[in-house]
This record gives structure tokens, sequence and C-alpha cells, in this order.
């Protein structure tokens, strides 16, 4: 069905070193739609035997191929050619997403033509080159050069596939990094689509290869001495295994990981703007977010207000079959992360917290891994639900008395993703903003850019994707030391 769906030219095989080919092994991977819980696809299972192969051909391509050695603005043409190809498969890449995922049809369509756009601003970036002359104490000069990093692993987990792969891959390809793109189990093809791109937009061989393989293969891969970065997007968990591996054999590594992030309700916020922005952050993909605003901190005299609020606008979502035209939150994406949801509600409710809204599977849907939106209130801080990660449409409102008491809330977890404010004061919102630990925070919302860094402090991850630093993530800094200029640098 794969195939014929999102025109896949070979979808049980693996594209190594620029060429389709079948897996060592016999075992593929089924693929289930979360709204039916039915079969709808195969792609191949790739061994530890085929990874060899991959992490060969990247390896030989960046260590003799062209890739590396080329100029920023060469890369770049192949860049903008990826966008080109991605713009003529939009409608696969929006159904891949809603087939796998969940995410409502609706939506996958518009977001998709923006994927491209994650490609033409590396070739920006590629553009600027890689280069900058200092003058040095001794005498002459210093040319500050970032060079490749080399072979990249980049991890990426099920939620948002394509945009999690594309921060990694258009990023480390303007640096001249080869890359091994290895997708979720749960959604491989997206990564399959992107190979087809890449491949007519004639990328040399061996620069970026994907394999769709379980876990044990992904250990196997980020092990390797022949990978010199991991980039990782996933669990808090599996990225602290991560890091100390790679960091084990002196391996570079970017980690995106999870998050529990505050939305700080001031006393001044337009209730209309609360629900505004945090709605999107609750049930967008079924609250399958890392930056979710999951824990909603409300001062005491507004407590009444935004349950309310809130309550009414998820009770008003329409929760359904991704492909029908009304839904606006489909499903969960397994069965295991139902299970791990409805195991929190259950938490929540044992604990003490009150539930205003949702709860419970929809009435009107007996097959699917489907979820209400889901409100929380009369939540303390230290309960489960306002600490771990849930990663589902599941919100908990925590009363507050002061401003002081609702910033202490806020960094008080392990986790420092994102967050915002809402507050009609501007000055008032930059002050709250400096003072919380997490990598990025909004103002009324919360605002998703590629030209931007994006990344955590504490658990929430290490280093940066996106914007200038995200590029520089892929790179290595060498300090070359010259009598005078090579004549590109000069005048």
């Amino acid at each position: 069905m794969t195939d014929t769906l999102l025109h896949l030219a070979n979808p049980e095989k693996l594209f190594i070193g620029g060429d389709w080919s079948p897996s060592s092994g016999s075992d593929g991977i089924e693929i289930i739609s979360p709204a039916t819980e039915e079969k709808v696809g195969r792609v191949a299972k790739a061994t530890t035997a085929d990874m060899d192969r991959a992490i060969a051909a990247a390896r030989n391509a960046f260590d003799n191929g062209p890739w590396p050695r080329m100029t920023g603005p060469e890369r770049a043409v192949y860049l903008r050619r990826i966008a080109e190809e991605m713009a003529r498969r939009n409608d696969d890449f929006a159904r891949a997403w809603s087939l796998q995922v969940g995410m409502p049809y609706s939506q996958s369509s518009m977001t998709a033509p923006f994927m491209g756009g994650y490609y033409t601003y590396a070739a920006d970036l590629a553009e600027k080159g890689f280069e900058e002359v200092r003058p040095a104490l001794a005498g002459g000069h210093a040319i500050v050069v970032r060079e490749p990093v080399g072979v990249v692993a980049a991890v990426v987990p099920w939620n948002a596939p394509l945009a999690t792969l594309s921060l990694k891959v258009a990023f480390a390809l303007a640096a001249g990094c080869t890359i091994i793109a290895k997708p979720s189990p749960e959604t491989p093809l997206e990564a399959l689509i992107l190979a087809e791109c890449i491949a007519a937009a004639g990328v040399p061989d061996g620069v970026f290869s994907v394999l769709t393989a379980d876990r044990e293969v992904s250990d196997y891969l980020i092990r390797h001495e022949g990978v010199d970065k991991v980039s990782f997007t996933g669990s808090t968990a599996a990225g602290l295994h991560i890091a100390s591996v790679v960091s084990a054999r002196s391996g570079r590594i970017t980690t995106e990981l999870g998050g529990k992030s505050a939305a700080i309700i001031l006393d001044d916020a337009d209730i209309g703007k609360v629900v505004e922005g945090i709605m999107p952050n609750l049930v967008g993909l079924c609250g399958q977010q890392c930056a979710a605003f999951s824990r909603i901190l409300v001062p005491a005299s507004l407590k009444g207000a935004v349950e309310e609020a809130l309550a009414a606008a998820m009770q008003y979502v329409q929760v359904g079959d991704p492909f029908t035209e009304t839904t606006q939150m489909g499903p969960l994406v397994t069965q295991r992360q139902h299970g791990r949801v409805f195991d929190y509600i259950q938490q929540g409710k044992a604990q003490g917290a009150r539930i205003v809204t949702g709860g419970n599977r929809p009435a009107h849907l007996d097959k699917g891994w489907f979820v209400e939106p889901t409100l929380f209130t009369d939540a303390s801080n230290n309960m489960t639900i306002a600490r771990e990660e849930i990663f589902g449409p599941v919100g908990t409102i925590i009363a507050y008395g002061s401003e002081e008491e609702a910033i202490a809330i806020a960094n008080d977890n392990i986790y420092g993703l994102s967050g915002g404010v809402f507050t009609q004061d501007v000055e008032r919102a930059y002050k709250v903003a400096r003072r919380i630990r997490t990598g990025n925070f909004g103002h009324n919302g919360r605002v998703i850019d590629y030209t931007i860094p994006y990344g955590g402090f504490k658990q929430s991850g290490v280093g940066r994707e996106g914007g200038e630093e995200g590029l520089h993530g892929f790179t290595e800094i060498k300090a070359v030391f010259m009598q005078d200029l090579p004549a590109h640098l000069k005048g």
C-alpha cells in the first residue's frame, strides 16, 4: 500500500552509498496505522552488516570524495536542488506523517511545504563561508576555519520525523558532512522519501544513506568507531545512554531530549491569548511534543477562569481519523504510548489531582489509539503528572501565590527545554524569561523557527539545532597561522 500511496520506488530496500539494495537479512518492519490498528506497509529491516556497509560508504565519501572539499556555495547548489525535489513530494510527506503518526492530514498538508525551507536556509548559511581571518599576536594572520566534523549518525524519533531529520541533515550537509539516517522503526517513510529527493538532486554517492532498523542496530551505529558524531532526538533515558557511549570514545554528540515545560500565566494575562497559545502545544500531534506546555502555572485569582476556558477549548476539539477533513486531533502513535498515557492519567487521579475534562477514550472511536484531550487541576508540582514527561494531550494546572513562586515551580524540574509566559507587559515577560532555566521561551505562546537555535538546559539535551549554531554543531574548529593570506582571502 505504501509504495502506491506515497510513490516510493523501493519501499522494501535500504539506501546505501547512492544505491537501493535489499537488506542482508530477511526480516522486515511492519508499519501500523495508529488510527485503525491495521498494517499499512512494510519496509526493510537493516542488519549490523548493512550498517557496516553504510558506514564504510559514508567514511569513504568523507575521506576521499568531493563533498567535504566543495566550497560552501557549491554545496548550497545541491541543498537548493533538494528543496526543489522535496516540493514535488509535499503530498507524499504529508500523507506519510498522517499515515504513520496520525497527524490530521488537514494539518500535515499545510506543514509539509515548509520543510524544504530547512535546506534553503542551510544553503544560505553555507554560502557565507567557513573561514574567518584574525590578526595573530606574533604577526601574520590566523585563519579560523570551520571544517566538517565527519561522518554523522542522525537518529530521529517518531513524532515529527521529517522536521527532526531535516534539522540534522540540512545543516550537516551544509557543513560538508556525510550522513547515515536512522529513522524510528514506527515512522520510516519520510526518510525514504527524503533519500529519493537527495538522490534526484544529484548529491554524490555515499554522502547520504538511510537504514530502516530496530534499536539493536541503532545501538551498533552509535558505538561504531567510524562515526564521528551522533545527533539524536528522543527520550532523555535513551539520550543519556547514547551520550555515555559516544563520550567514552570522545565522539561528538548533540542531543535534543525530553521536556516538562511550564506556561506561566501572570495576573494580567489575556485569557483568550492563553487558550490560543497553550492549545496547539497540548493537542497538536496529540500532545506528543517534547516542548509541550504540559504544566500550566496559574495565579489563584485566575484559576477558575483558566480551567473553564481551557476545558471548553478541549471539549471542542474534534478527535478522529487523520484523513477526515474535520479532524483536529488524531491518535497516539502506538499501543504502548496509549497505555503509557492512560497510566499517567490514573496516577494523576490516584495522587489527588482532579480531572476538569477528558481522561477517557473518545466514546465514538472503538479502534485506534485515541485519547480525549485531558486537563487536570488541583495539582501540586511534586505529583508524577507534573514531574514526568507524559507525551500525550494532558495538561496540568498548578496554582501559585506569587510571581516568585511561579518562577520557582517552573524551574523545579529535571528538564529545561521550553516554556512561556502569558502577560500583556513586555518588560515583565522578558524579566521572567531570563529567570527560567530553559533553552527556549515564548511570550504568549511558542514559536517554531529553524533559523533560531533550539535545544535544552539540564536533562533536555546538549548542543543546539537550527540557526548558525546548528550549523556550527556539525563542524570542528581549526586555527591556521599564515605569514600571508591565500589569494581567495585577500581584499
